[in-house]
């Protein structure tokens, strides 16, 4: 299986690959966002570790089950082969109604087939007031027109 577009990476190609992840995040699908990794990817997530599709499904279904509403932008940061750093916003409520913007880095490796191998991100979590949210569109992707975390000073 071939996940497009392969490293190395062009600074085209990195952004394809950045919207491509913010787009299967923001579809919050946990079995259909595993697919962009590989079976044995390894992740750091916070201070959460783990393995292989099996454990970023579970972590996945877990996190949008207290993370509601959650909508999502990526920005590349950074490329270089088969690798890209990109920093990121999010936004979510908890089942109590509280509002937070979650702020993070996120380094990427790829194999040569284009699945990620290996994710390691560091997250912050702000509270914030449902009236300073930022992000706002329908659930799903991120409509083209919808500003992305430059122009809305994130």
């Amino acid at each position: 299986m071939s996940r497009p577009p392969l490293p190395p990476f062009t600074r085209e190609t990195a952004l394809q690959k950045v919207r491509a992840a913010e787009d299967g995040w923001n579809g919050r699908d946990p079995s259909r966002v595993a697919l962009a990794y590989s079976p044995d990817s390894v992740w750091r997530n916070r201070s959460d570790f783990l393995q292989g599709r099996d454990a970023i499904v579970a972590f996945l279904t877990g996190k949008w089950q207290r993370e509601l509403d959650y909508r999502l932008v990526k920005g590349l940061w950074a490329h270089d082969g088969n690798r890209i750093a990109v920093r990121f916003a999010y936004e979510w409520r908890d089942e109590e109604g509280n509002w937070f913007r979650s702020y993070g880095n996120e380094n990427w490796e790829f194999a040569t087939d284009g699945l990620m191998t290996r994710r390691i991100a560091s997250i912050n979590d702000v509270a914030i007031a449902e009236s300073e949210r930022l992000l706002h569109w329908p659930l799903g992707p991120r409509p083209d027109g919808h500003p992305g975390l430059q122009e809305l000073g994130l």
